[in-house]
């Protein structure tokens, strides 16, 4: 069995604390035809170069009813920087259009079979997976990135086309898995994509 969510698969459930207290699962982005889960964090290198990045997207695909959502599930014991606190104050600094939610026992990252940070998951309107993967070629160098391929699957699913390329290789630092080296993935957990 894949370790990542399937193509084709009912988007998982959730209920994650956000980092404005309130407690928050898919169904309450159900007024959204398009969801983008993705799983990040606070110290990533990868996620910080490409927030910016991330912000525009989310920002450029609102209109078209496309809802972001962002969820840490890091072991603070692997870097302090990923608990829930540093996660409060990263979104007072930046202000991302989207709730941060921190999945503290890990249990979302297994049910996603999410890789690493940041890792994308794009739901159609019945909420079946269409697209998992990565946002760019280079997040860690946004301006050189030569392939953009969550916005192309963005403009594909708005466009009522089947997603020409549904899976990538995520780019950036494996999830933080507690009690884990901190480069330890997941024997199942192989590359996406060959």
């Amino acid at each position: 069995m894949a370790f990542t969510l399937n193509t084709g698969s009912d988007i998982p459930d959730f209920r994650l604390k956000s980092t404005t207290g309130e407690f928050l699962s898919p169904g309450d982005f159900s007024s959204f035809p398009f969801l983008v889960i993705f799983f990040t964090c606070n110290h990533c290198p990868y996620v910080i170069a490409s927030d910016e990045h991330t912000r525009s997207v989310a920002e450029k695909y609102a209109s078209h009813g496309v809802r972001f959502v962002a969820i840490n599930s890091n072991s603070p014991n692997t870097y302090r920087e990923d608990d829930f606190e540093h996660m409060k104050e990263r979104m007072e600094q930046y202000k991302f259009p989207w709730p941060y939610l921190y999945d503290e026992t890990q249990e979302t990252a297994l049910a996603y079979g999410a890789l690493r940070t940041p890792h994308f998951y794009l739901f159609d309107s019945d909420r079946k997976l269409v697209y998992t993967g990565r946002a760019l070629d280079n997040p860690r160098n946004p301006s050189m990135s030569s392939h953009h391929d969550l916005e192309r699957a963005l403009d594909e699913l708005i466009e009522g086309k089947p997603v020409s390329q549904p899976v990538t290789n995520p780019v950036g630092c494996n999830i933080k898995w507690e009690g884990k080296d901190k480069h330890w993935m997941p024997p199942e957990a192989c590359d996406l994509v060959y």
